[in-house]
């Protein structure tokens, strides 16, 4: 079991996050932004960071070689639909891609939009992670939750009609 706080400083203790969070044991803030019959979506519950989109996969698998046609199929398909809403929606321009198979949690890939008040911290990828950590150190407030969470309502609208 691990212990995990939230970016909402609420305090879980799962076994495996991804699945207690496609499971609906844990509803993310704002819900689920869309859901398919293997993929389930959601802001990430860590980063308070508007359109920063966790795309699980609802099977405990954690390679992306594990996944079977079908759910390939339902990936690509998905993860185009949520990029092309954060540009229409939310008119994010560019969006780092992370997916990682060493991770303690199942496969998921972060979509993390890149807004103009993160260049502060670089452009590569190394920018990433003192953007994550800026994020959940400062901007826990309620102006921005606020705000994150109209995101997530908007691309959830989106995304659901």
């Amino acid at each position: 079991m691990r212990t995990i706080t939230l970016s909402n400083g609420k305090v879980v203790i799962v076994e495996c996050l991804s699945c207690a969070l496609t499971s609906g044991v844990i509803e993310p803030d704002g819900g689920v932004v869309i859901e398919t019959e293997y993929f389930h979506a959601h802001q990430d519950v860590a980063y308070p960071i508007k359109g920063l989109i966790i795309l699980a996969s609802k099977r405990h698998v954690k390679c992306f070689d594990e996944l079977t046609e079908e759910e390939r199929i339902d990936y690509i398909n998905i993860l185009f639909k949520i990029r092309e809403a954060q540009r229409k929606v939310l008119d994010i321009e560019h969006v780092y891609y992370f997916y990682n198979e060493d991770t303690t949690h199942h496969f998921h890939t972060w979509m993390v939009p890149r807004y103009e008040w993160m260049y502060k911290f670089g452009r590569s990828v190394e920018s990433v992670r003192p953007v994550l950590l800026h994020a959940r150190n400062e901007l826990k407030n309620e102006e921005n939750i606020k705000e994150v969470t109209e995101a997530i309502r908007a691309l959830a609208e989106e995304l659901n009609k």
